[in-house]
């Protein structure tokens, strides 16, 4: 799946467990070596994809869910993850993205592969994914809801960016903070993520060199 060359543009955005601001990213250690604030990180990443290829394969317009545990310092590993794929995808699309979004295609996700031990599995859920202003929302019903807005600063632009390196966006993301309500259920875990430490990007990704 590796060798398939594709690439996508879009939004993400996350809320993990932590208080702000996460050490797991920003703190006196290498990033993912201090222990997160709760003692473990809960985090769903939800994607929407402007445009993207696999291959052949159209990706625009789809949304993905990327949710994962760790249930100790996030650089030891035995994560757990699972996958939920917007419904509107083909079963070709489907494929496509659970490759990209596992990592098993290459590009960002691939950074985090060696981390996981228990693979929960993939899904295709009903995804609605909201830009406003600069609020990012997301719902899967009966399963998360989730929105964040960017921290209070005196910039500006009403937004604090920063290259932490992350994955996901190395470059540039802002520092976010999550809304009450926000929730996830599923595979036997209920996280409450609300007030808690967010981030959120646009993103450009490829396998390509």
């Amino acid at each position: 799946m590796a060798d398939v060359p594709w690439h996508l543009s879009g939004d993400y955005f996350e809320n993990c467990s932590c208080s702000i601001v996460c050490p797991c990213l920003v703190s006196a250690a290498p990033p993912l070596t201090a222990r997160p604030t709760e003692g473990f990180c809960n985090v769903p990443l939800i994607f929407h994809i402007e445009s993207g290829r696999y291959g052949d394969i159209a990706l625009d317009g789809l949304n993905v869910l990327v949710v994962l545990h760790a249930p100790g310092v996030m650089a030891d590993g035995d994560w757990s993850v699972a996958a939920y794929i917007d419904q509107r995808a083909s079963d070709e699309q489907t494929e496509a993205l659970a490759a990209i979004f596992t990592g098993g295609a290459g590009g960002p996700m691939a950074a985090f592969a060696p981390l996981i031990s228990k693979n929960l599995g993939v899904r295709k859920v009903p995804i609605t994914f909201r830009i406003d202003g600069k609020t990012r929302s997301a719902e899967i019903p009966g399963i998360l809801h989730m929105s964040v807005d960017p921290l209070p600063t005196m910039h500006p632009s009403g937004e604090m960016w920063t290259n932490i390196g992350h994955p996901v966006s190395p470059d540039a993301m802002v520092m976010a903070v999550g809304a009450p309500g926000n929730t996830f259920s599923d595979h036997g875990m209920r996280w409450d993520n609300s007030g808690r430490n967010g981030l959120y990007a646009p993103i450009r990704w490829s396998n390509q060199a």
